[in-house]
């Protein structure tokens, strides 16, 4: 008798984990603070590479940490994805202090908006175990942030500067982004924001993702 049921639908199983080079991405989330019209995810894609970065379900610390491979062959893992990682700050703080506990080096890529979301200062937990922040600005006035990142928290540009701000108090290394080519932003006043808060600056370019 021949066997006529359909095979169960298999899901794809999530890319948590990946490399670029040297350094190791973790990818905790696909909840975000912005809708920025420049992400790829908001155009028909959620690919990083060779990676897909669709996430279906919340992830854990539990889901993340077996990943996480040799720390001594890695030269810094990294908290990036199509979403916020301190969205998910409780998966964040778990795996990167295991990875500072084993002689890891730690840096989190994020939009700034941390402590907007979560209504509190979370600097002081992110400087147990972050060693590095990039933050994205992407912006110079209210106007162009609201343009190109549609933020869904009110008032999240200020709280932004407020974060590049207050975060070389609590973190050494900090580093502020912007895209070079949005139209209405000035990226000289973009550098100029991050050079008058002591913190280097970094200039991507559009359509350039990892």
């Amino acid at each position: 008798m021949t066997d006529t049921t359909l095979p169960m639908p298999t899901s794809p199983i999530p890319t948590l984990v990946y490399d670029i080079g040297k350094h190791r991405y973790l990818n905790i989330t696909a909840r975000c603070t912005l809708r920025c019209q420049f992400c790829p995810k908001h155009n028909g894609s959620k690919q990083v590479h060779d990676y897909d970065l669709s996430l279906t379900k919340r992830i854990t610390a539990d889901d993340v940490l077996p990943l996480l491979g040799n720390v001594h062959e890695v030269e810094e893992y990294v908290f990036c994805g199509f979403g916020e990682p301190t969205l998910n700050l409780d998966c964040l703080l778990q795996v990167a202090h295991v990875i500072k506990a084993q002689g890891g080096k730690v840096r989190l890529n994020t939009d700034g908006l941390g402590n907007h979301f979560h209504r509190r200062n979370i600097l002081p937990e992110l400087s147990q175990c972050i060693d590095s922040l990039s933050i994205s600005l992407n912006a110079d006035t209210p106007e162009s942030y609201q343009q190109h990142c549609r933020p869904k928290l009110a008032n999240s540009y200020t709280a932004l500067l407020d974060f590049i701000k207050l975060a070389p108090s609590y973190i050494s290394q900090v580093q502020v982004s912007a895209i070079n080519g949005l139209a209405n932003v000035d990226i000289d006043r973009c550098r100029d924001i991050a050079e008058r808060n002591g913190v280097v600056f970094k200039q991507r370019e559009l359509d350039n993702i990892g």
